[in-house]
């Protein structure tokens, strides 16, 4: 399929043939849920973490006598019932990551490219670099496409350092290798700017495996 090259004034630039077994192919949103769920899973801490009544530092005195008190028996301030005392079943450190499928995850990417597609939020732009990874340079990029305060995706052709550095700043621009895209980025981003560069990659990267 072909589509329009843009400049980073906003303005048509020549045209780029997409493989049609990357950004045209059928729309599996089972495989996007998946992916995303994989990618929030594996972003967690898993540090939340209480104490059991073993554990918790409290007083191991008896607080009333066994009998005669009208009251339940009770061993100890540490029980679970008592204010300070340890919790039943709760949260202990846990790592939440797994895995999926390889196919399962080339599968999202690939729908996430051509949903980006038809609902026109995807756009090939020129290649670009920032000389000196000033902010306002990628500022004027995302203003020339009306994003400027929208969320933002750059999919870059290689990982370059100084693009980096420019976006680091701007907290609704994202900034990410053709190689290392993020499932939740790509159904998110209100417009996904493709470098002429990384839809190349992108066609032999997820098109030939």
């Amino acid at each position: 399929m072909e589509q329009k090259v843009f400049s980073i004034d906003g303005k048509e630039n020549g045209t780029i043939e997409l493989n049609d077994a990357v950004f045209n192919v059928e729309v599996s949103t089972g495989s996007i849920y998946h992916a995303i769920r994989n990618e929030l899973a594996n972003r967690r801490v898993g540090t939340a973490c209480t104490k059991t009544r073993a554990e918790v530092n409290y007083s191991n005195t008896k607080p009333y006598k066994q009998k005669g008190t009208g009251n339940a028996r009770r061993g100890d301030k540490k029980s679970p019932i008592s204010v300070g005392g340890g919790t039943i079943f709760g949260p202990k450190p846990r790592d939440y990551s797994y895995s999926i499928p390889k196919k399962v995850k080339r599968l999202a990417m690939k729908s996430l490219l051509t949903l980006g597609i038809k609902e026109e939020r995807l756009v090939v732009v020129d290649d670009f670099t920032s000389e000196n990874g000033k902010t306002k340079d990628i500022v004027s990029i995302v203003k020339a496409f009306g994003v400027d305060k929208e969320r933002t995706l750059i999919i870059m052709k290689d990982d370059d350092s100084m693009i980096r550095r420019a976006a680091k700043n701007i907290p609704n621009v994202h900034v990410q290798a053709y190689d290392k895209l993020s499932a939740k980025e790509l159904l998110y981003g209100k417009k996904i700017l493709v470098l002429k560069g990384a839809a190349s990659n992108l066609n032999s990267f997820y098109g030939e495996r």
